[in-house]
């Protein structure tokens, strides 16, 4: 809708389609993160195929890796790349920063919906499954979901913190929480 383009006055809820166009982004630098790990992993174990034992740290690692890009960037400024684009700032009501705990639970909840969505995606394009696609989707979709019935349309996960719209001034001219 109109909110991808708009500019909404500063501190202001950015709208359903703007977010929903982040996290597009957000998963493709997401993907892009995780497939750079794996090449350093595959190089670090020798290559081959990651199986049993190998598979487990591997997972272990890409999720280490997620989480220290998300919080990594949530603490320091509040705003990811593709948040910094879409000129959206995660902010913790009461807080200058977003602390350390806050953070970590959204970035539970958002892992479970969001993560749960993307994967119950490629779940369903790999196992062809009718029943694991619907299940996994109804599931995560809640999350998302929920900002359509949402007063201010957040996702769930946003319930825990406050997203809000980053002035396009701030964003080029270095001001504190633009970066």
């Amino acid at each position: 809708s109109s909110d991808v383009v708009s500019d909404a006055p500063p501190g202001a809820t950015p709208g359903v389609a703007r977010r929903l166009a982040c996290l597009a982004y957000e998963t493709l630098i997401a993907v892009a993160i995780a497939f750079f790990a794996t090449s350093l992993f595959q190089f670090a174990s020798g290559g081959g195929t990651a199986s049993g034992g190998l598979r487990v740290a591997l997972q272990a690692y890409l999720l280490t890796v997620l989480a220290a890009y998300f919080m990594g960037c949530w603490l320091r400024g509040g705003q990811t790349l593709a948040m910094k684009a879409w000129r959206i700032r995660l902010v913790a009501p009461g807080h200058d920063r977003v602390p350390p705990v806050v953070a970590l639970r959204r970035l539970v909840l958002a892992g479970l919906f969001v993560g749960a969505f993307i994967g119950g995606v490629v779940a369903a394009f790999l196992q062809h499954s009718v029943l694991l696609s619907f299940i996994t989707l109804a599931l995560s979709g809640a999350g998302i979901g929920w900002a359509f019935f949402d007063r201010e349309g957040q996702f769930l996960h946003d319930r825990l913190t406050r997203l809000e719209r980053v002035p396009a001034s701030a964003k080029a001219s270095g001001t504190p929480g633009s970066a």
